[in-house]
């Protein structure tokens, strides 16, 4: 099939689509496996599933040398960030588990956007809750406003790249600064393009995570740029972000 293949499932609590507009190969099967592969990620990574991996290492049912290898990689991904963050980012908040979530959606979306490329996909896009992962593009990706749900604060043109946003605007305040324990409040949202959407997912989250200063700390990532909105509505725009210009 050289046709446009385009699905929408619900997995890890948001819709996820894929849509593929150029492809070298039939792509049918590709693309269940691509959500074969998210469903599985939901079911061992996530911390309200009784029988997760993550649930089982917080209940002492799995020591570090059990762990598979892909909670491994995640895991070495979360304590890159921590020490570049400082420690805003972590892992493990005070006096709670182990919760890799900051990183599982855009690690797990960014391999599957590769096994589809893999199979011959040329020109295409998954969108996992607004997290993109774009390929042969042009693709425009919109920002949302984070207090005008029915309004966009940008648009982004994007060819071969990842944007992630995190903001207050729908989960209220779901990320916390490790250092404190306690809720961040200093961004209302924050937007990051990059190369992979491991990168652009979790530098956002980090960035958040540290507050006012974020989005300087964001930019300053490697092959990162940067849009993001203050509490006081300042807003920051990184020198080389792909604005479109009205």
């Amino acid at each position: 099939m050289l046709g446009n293949p385009r699905r929408v499932e619900h997995i890890m609590g948001f819709p996820i689509s894929i849509d593929v507009r150029a492809t070298t190969s039939p792509l049918g099967p590709a693309v269940d496996h691509a959500f074969d592969w998210l469903r599985e990620v939901d079911a061992r990574f996530s911390p309200f599933r009784e029988d997760s991996e993550v649930s089982r290492l917080n209940r002492a049912e799995l020591t570090p040398a059990e762990l598979s290898e892909d909670f491994i990689e995640v895991l070495a991904v979360c304590r890159r960030y921590e020490e570049r963050s400082g420690g805003a980012f972590s892992v493990r908040l005070p006096g709670r588990g182990v919760d890799p979530c900051a990183v599982v959606k855009g690690w797990a979306v960014q391999r599957a956007a590769e096994a589809l490329m893999d199979a011959g996909a040329r020109r295409f896009c998954v969108n996992a809750g607004g997290d993109v992962v774009a390929a042969g593009g042009p693709w425009r990706v919109g920002v949302r406003h984070p207090e005008r749900i029915d309004q966009l604060c940008a648009v982004l043109d994007v060819e071969d790249a990842a944007v992630a946003t995190s903001g207050r605007y729908e989960r209220g305040n779901h990320i916390y600064d490790g250092r404190t324990g306690e809720p961040a409040t200093g961004l209302k949202s924050i937007t990051v393009v990059a190369d992979t959407l491991t990168i652009a997912d979790t530098t956002a989250t980090a960035a958040f995570a540290l507050g006012a200063d974020g989005p300087e700390w964001a930019a300053a990532q490697p092959g990162c740029e940067v849009f993001a909105v203050t509490a006081d509505n300042r807003v920051f725009r990184s020198e080389n972000l792909p604005l479109v210009r009205s």
